[in-house]
């Protein structure tokens, strides 16, 4: 197409279009598919004992035991922080061993006995640890509080194994459940309120009961 001077050369519009088509070829890049329709959402039908109770729910095959447990099954003491794994917010108990919650499906968790924050207490009685995180004043916002408490549990039960930790002077000897080993072995749970000293004090009090 002739340009309004009369200049019958490329014009702004053709150059644009074969700069465009030349970074295709160079960078391999394809050319836009054409719209797939979506994958369809695949359900499953499980039953989960939670807190002692066992919950049938429908879920995407897909879905997190923390998204199953705070969206489909109101349980919304677990948090959901970094969803990679990373804070500890979403730590609950699968058999008596701690797991983060958003990185394991729900589905593989049919008949797993699972306890979150909400079945700790016993009526109007705190579980030990929850009380001594409230004696001991070890929250400020209390976002991750569920969490360090759920994996604080956890802790005790793998040290009562005799796990031992980075932090074990001695791998084979029994464990001393001091500072150091307290704080190496909650250091997958995050604070950003930086209550880690009430919190290790906290844990070391139920350690000594």
């Amino acid at each position: 197409m002739a340009a309004a001077d009369g200049n019958t050369g490329p014009t702004r519009r053709s150059v644009l279009e074969a700069g465009a088509a030349a970074s295709l070829v160079f960078t391999g890049a394809a050319a836009p598919a054409a719209a797939q329709p979506p994958t369809p959402i695949r359900t499953a039908t499980m039953r989960l004992s939670i807190n002692g109770q066992g919950r049938a729910v429908e879920l995407d095959t897909r879905a997190t035991l923390l998204d199953a447990l705070r969206n489909s099954l109101g349980l919304t003491g677990s948090k959901k922080g970094c969803d990679h794994g990373q804070c500890g917010a979403c730590t609950v108990l699968v058999n008596g061993r701690r797991i983060n919650a958003c990185l394991t499906l729900a589905v593989m968790h049919e008949g797993d006995e699972i306890a979150t924050i909400e079945g700790l207490a016993r009526g109007d009685a705190l579980h030990p640890m929850q009380a001594a995180f409230v004696a001991r004043d070890a929250f400020q916002c209390g976002y991750c509080t569920p969490g360090q408490i759920c994996s604080a549990i956890g802790m005790l039960g793998e040290v009562d194994a005799g796990w031992p930790s980075h932090a074990s002077a001695d791998v084979a000897a029994a464990v001393t459940l001091d500072d150091a080993e307290i704080r190496e072995r909650m250091s997958g749970n995050i604070c950003r309120c930086a209550a880690y000293p009430n919190i290790v004090a906290a844990i070391r009090d139920v350690a000594e009961a």
